[in-house]
């Protein structure tokens, strides 16, 4: 499906001087273009001026039609914040280190936004994973997640240890540093760190990734996106634990609390040029295909 794209909203970090020279001359090419530009209100708005008009970042879904966010992999992650639910679609140009959701480069950016903007892309859609925790007498804490919840221990060298269950089902007991819950787009960040597998973005799966088992026969397994997670504090653990999602904290979690997760509602849609091949980008991230003898052989 083209969408027309008359208001584009651009991300980043202001004070990356790589990011900032890329924000500028997006912002200038789309005005050129006679599109109307926003950017988030603050040392960003600042920075670029009389090129965007500046509005709060919880506006920026809202009013515009394309997201583009310029940095690495963090900054499509708040990205994604601002537009999960149904928002904008998301275009990525890399200026980060690994990019395995920014796949544009800054010598082709102008060029494949002018491809975007005619209509000659490839959507995306990603899931979510929103998580639920209850403490009981107050108000629960709630996300979404395009990458993963993690529950991790806090503020001691002491090993976590927790229940989980899977459609109202107990599964086992950990011992550990924590787990990683993550959507097949997640696949590829923390969960890839703790052994897990990686997940075809398009396949509707969750992965269960122990990080630093107590104990070798505690693997990553692999459940389907619709499966009800839930995790508990063992009474008998004397550390604390925290919850965050897409490394942001949601809150802690205490024993008797219940941490819910689920598949979300809504996810995002994302934007690639024509041609986009996630393998391509396995290869290129992970150094795939290269010859033992010839390391330095592109992929």
């Amino acid at each position: 499906m083209n969408r027309r794209f008359a208001t584009v909203a651009l991300v980043g970090r202001a004070h990356d001087p790589r990011v900032t020279d890329s924000l500028l001359a997006l912002a200038s090419h789309l005005r050129a273009a006679g599109r109307e530009v926003l950017c988030e209100a603050g040392p960003l708005a600042t920075l670029v001026g009389e090129l965007a008009a500046a509005v709060p970042a919880a506006d920026l879904a809202g009013r515009a039609d394309l997201v583009v966010a310029v940095g690495g992999d963090g900054t499509m992650l708040y990205a994604a914040q601002l537009v999960r639910g149904g928002g904008p679609p998301l275009l990525g140009i890399n200026r980060g280190r690994l990019g395995f959701l920014t796949d544009i480069s800054p010598p082709e950016m102008l060029a494949r936004l002018d491809e975007v903007l005619a209509g000659q892309y490839q959507e995306d859609a990603r899931a979510l994973i929103t998580a639920r925790l209850e403490r009981e007498g107050q108000a629960p804490l709630t996300c979404d997640a395009l990458n993963d919840v993690v529950v991790q221990k806090h503020a001691t060298g002491r090993m976590i240890e927790f229940d989980t269950w899977i459609d109202g089902v107990y599964v086992n007991t950990h011992g550990g540093d924590g787990l990683v819950v993550a959507t097949s787009t997640g696949s590829t960040a923390y969960a890839l760190s703790c052994g897990g597998p990686i997940i075809h973005p398009q396949l509707d799966a969750l992965v269960m990734a122990p990080i630093s088992p107590h104990t070798l026969s505690d693997r990553p397994i692999v459940v389907g996106r619709d499966s009800a997670i839930e995790i508990r504090l063992l009474e008998r653990s004397e550390t604390r634990a925290e919850v965050t999602f897409d490394g942001n904290l949601l809150g802690e979690l205490d024993h008797g609390d219940r941490l819910l997760l689920g598949a979300a509602e809504r996810g995002i849609t994302l934007l690639h040029p024509h041609g986009h091949d996630f393998f391509r980008i396995l290869r290129s991230k992970l150094h795939w295909g290269r010859s033992a003898r010839n390391p330095d052989e592109p992929c």
